[in-house]
């Protein structure tokens, strides 16, 4: 089982590098689009969604809200024509600011499975809730990444998915090695307070790592550092949230189409919660810090 889920890991990390440094940004947007809508279709079935017409629904409403966004450009551009706006670059920056919304939800997830798990697990939503939850971190998570690549390079996302993986494995390993207090043994029993110490310090570390690769200032270090730490914190917690809408489901995995993972849902939960929170983060550092 271990083996196999190392093959996997392996494999899925050998796409991932590729895409992320040799596919051109038009041929990006659909790769994460893709993900996104397999993950999608897991999600269906932990919102209640049984008709085939209602997954293909939320798919589609997915499908169109990221064509919107890839297109957002050419619809300023449409718009000045038809109605002489005066500055497009006025416009083009609007998106920056739906950053908040998800950095919100993402913190707020945090604070209730920290301080409220009990009612959470006996919280019944309905199905529409539900369904736009699903849409809402989805879509967040594929424009925010995509926006990382298109604005930040790829050394940017290779960083950000690297510290997410690293986080992974030590979590693990300081677990099985330290782990004795439960993070939130009602939700998910497996993961220790000991492991998220040593996820916390990778976070740490390859913060440090990266600050002194290109030579940042002590000033955007320290902010550089900081938000390699929160950023692998809130994934933590993202995965939390998963396991929780898994653990109401009575299921253990959101699917079995990777060998040793479970479903895509899965193996990129903690990027879903993750990529919104170090977005906005990069933002307030500066658009240099990959430059």
């Amino acid at each position: 089982m271990l083996l196999q889920r190392i093959i996997t890991a392996l494999v899925l990390a050998s796409v991932a590098i590729t895409a992320i440094f040799t596919l051109p940004l038009d041929y990006f947007y659909p790769f994460i689009g893709l993900i996104v809508l397999i993950a999608a279709w897991e999600w269906t079935e932990l919102s209640s969604i049984n008709s085939l017409f209602g997954k293909i629904l939320f798919l589609a409403t997915l499908t169109f809200s990221m064509l919107f966004i890839y297109s957002w450009t050419y619809i300023l551009e449409l718009l000045s024509v038809l109605f002489e706006f005066p500055d497009i670059k006025t416009y083009s920056g609007a998106l920056e600011w739906l950053v908040i919304g998800p950095v919100i939800f993402w913190v707020m997830m945090m604070l209730l499975i920290r301080q409220a798990p009990e009612e959470l697990l006996s919280l019944e939503l309905k199905k529409r809730y539900k369904v736009f939850i699903g849409w809402f971190v989805l879509f967040s998570a594929w424009m925010f990444l995509v926006r990382l690549r298109a604005f930040y390079g790829s050394g940017a996302v290779m960083y950000f998915l690297i510290l997410i993986w690293v986080a992974d494995i030590s979590a693990y390993f300081a677990g099985k090695r330290f782990g004795k207090e439960k993070l939130a043994p009602l939700i998910s029993p497996g993961k220790t307070v000991q492991g998220m110490y040593g996820a916390l310090l990778s976070a740490l570390v390859c913060g440090i790592v990266l600050a002194l690769i290109y030579g940042y200032p002590l000033m955007i270090a320290t902010d550089f550092i900081m938000l390699s730490m929160l950023t692998v914190l809130v994934s933590i917690y993202g995965d939390l949230f998963f396991s929780l809408v898994k653990r109401k489901n009575g299921v253990k995995d959101s699917g079995s189409i990777l060998p040793g993972h479970g479903g895509v849902l899965d193996r990129i939960d903690s990027v879903i919660a993750a990529a919104p929170f170090y977005y906005a983060g990069i933002i307030l550092i500066g658009r240099g810090v990959f430059s």
